[in-house]
């Protein structure tokens, strides 16, 4: 087989108004900063746009509606007309509103989802950051608790989990019925968290790379949830990020990431053979040059390169489907980066302290690339080069065409690469038929179901070696064992101890090779 993934590209926030709905531009915000930000360039005529969309390869246009809608029906035609796919999302009603009643959230409505997929041109609709602003209700609209999928109670992280699905299962369900089996609903994610509830619940993982992540944590933790819920995977190159340098930056933080490390996410997210392969936003790779004309900044020429070089002579021998674990680590989806706190949003439910161990499996497993303490770059110990620039430079002489010059700001602090040998992530519930085969087996987390424990009983039985918290097992279950095919089970007070370093060793791979 050869394999290719769809390609696309989200739209404008800083540099122009929306070319089909200008006013709206002028009176919502439609970045998370929380400020109105007037627009950087000239309008762009839909047509022009259009044409510099088709110029750059996109088969796929990721536009966030403006509540008012008035941009849809036009919208609609230009992307008939041009032949490119529309993925509607719901950020800019997620900061602006209006919300679902006791949540943060927009939802496109049911009958504008309905005209879409009437239209023939809707390829899926995209909830933006959903785990994000379920854990962190407050980022957008202030005041009341107010969680992305609503409060929840529960008693134990088990039932707290189990009731999160149900309820992100049955919010969707107009939306799905509206959509049909064929478009997706896609769960785009800056954390590393509920990728495999949002799954569970319905959802398809559209894990954000780049941004503030460690990849082969973000990526084998949503390729887990794809492979073991049976979902596409969409892919989202954001060049929101946490770094500065000589780049063309619209605003701090955008572009957070080198041209160089672009490319390379490019050539990494197409690696992983998702479904759709997309960049946020068109307005980091072009720019207003002479006449009027769109022209590529150095973003929009790696991206070029990208399209028109490096997918041509690269076809894929396989898609992510065919994603198989040489390490597992099966942990209870907890929703924990690193907050340590309000699990799936519920600020009464303490976050209990063993959830830690599953940056401890991924510590263990990457040769210690990971930290202990989180799963992303939004924990203690980094300071982003970008929050110095937000008050180093003054806000009238953005765009910075130029960029800053190397270390004005600190040294760059995110890293594309971390040492993975072949890990995918998969939740509690797991069969044995979605683990698979691996090597090395590590189990973390909370609780673990009874199925999928006996399932990683088996595995070791047949080979694999299996690391366990013991606090997940049963009395029985609390020896260490050895069977016969090299299999053994290894029971753990803690996966950052010198038992579990020397069990894990024969299995890590090279400290200086990331395979997936």
């Amino acid at each position: 087989m050869t394999y290719r993934p769809r390609l696309g590209i989200q739209g404008p926030v800083l540099g122009w108004n929306d070319p089909w709905n200008r006013a709206g531009s002028e009176r919502i915000m439609r970045t998370g900063t929380g400020k109105m930000i007037p627009p950087q360039e000239p309008d762009v005529e839909p047509e022009t746009y259009m044409a510099a969309l088709k110029e750059l390869g996109a088969e796929f246009y990721v536009h966030h509606l403006f509540p008012d809608l008035q941009e849809l029906p036009a919208l609609i035609e230009d992307c008939r007309k041009f032949g490119i796919r529309l993925v509607v999302g719901n950020e800019y009603g997620n900061i602006n509103g209006p919300w679902r009643e006791g949540t943060n959230r927009y939802d496109v409505p049911v009958e504008v989802v309905q005209t879409l997929v009437g239209s023939g041109m809707l390829e899926a609709l995209l909830y933006d950051e959903p785990e994000h602003l379920q854990i962190n209700a407050a980022q957008y609209r202030k005041g009341e608790w107010f969680p992305h999928w609503g409060n929840l109670q529960a008693d134990s992280m088990q039932e707290a989990h189990g009731r999160f699905v149900e309820r992100v299962r049955a919010e969707l369900a107009p939306l799905s019925e509206a959509l049909g089996a064929a478009r997706p609903v896609l769960s785009e994610q800056v954390f590393p968290v509920l990728f495999h509830a949002q799954a569970r619940a319905g959802m398809t993982p559209a894990p954000k790379i780049m941004k503030e992540s460690f990849h082969p944590l973000q990526l084998g933790t949503a390729l887990g949830a794809a492979k073991q819920y049976g979902r596409a995977l969409w892919i989202c190159a954001d060049l929101w990020g946490p770094d500065t340098g000589p780049w063309l930056t619209r605003l701090s933080g955008f572009p957070g990431h080198s041209p160089a490390e672009f490319a390379s996410a490019l050539r990494l997210g197409y690696h992983m053979g998702p479904s759709h392969l997309f960049a946020e936003n068109i307005d980091g790779l072009l720019r207003t040059g002479e006449g009027s004309r769109l022209e590529a900044t150095e973003f929009g020429e790696e991206w070029l390169r990208f399209v028109r070089d490096y997918v041509p002579a690269h076809p894929l021998p396989y898609d992510h489907r065919q994603a198989r674990a040489n390490i597992a680590i099966i942990h209870s989806d907890d929703g924990n980066y690193g907050q340590n706190e309000r699990p799936f949003g519920i600020r009464e439910l303490p976050m209990p302290e063993r959830s830690q161990s599953v940056f401890h499996a991924w510590r263990l497993v990457t040769h210690g690339a990971v930290p202990a303490h989180g799963s992303c770059l939004h924990i203690p110990g980094y300071s982003f080069p970008r929050h110095a620039l937000q008050f180093g430079e003054p806000s009238a002489q953005y765009p910075l065409r130029e960029g800053v010059p190397a270390g004005r700001y600190g040294e760059p602090i995110h890293p594309l690469f971390q040492p993975a040998n072949g890990v995918l992530a998969f939740d509690a519930y797991a069969t044995a038929e979605t683990i698979g085969s691996p090597r090395l087996i590590v189990l973390a987390g909370s609780y673990i179901s009874d199925g999928t424990l006996a399932a990683c009983v088996k595995l070791a039985e047949q080979g694999s070696a299996v690391i366990a918290c013991e606090w997940l097992l049963p009395e029985e279950l609390r020896m260490p064992r050895h069977f016969g095919g090299g299999g053994s089970w290894l029971p753990v007070d803690s996966l950052l101890g010198e038992a579990a370093r020397e069990h894990a060793a024969p299995y890590l791979g090279s400290d200086k090779l990331w395979r997936q």
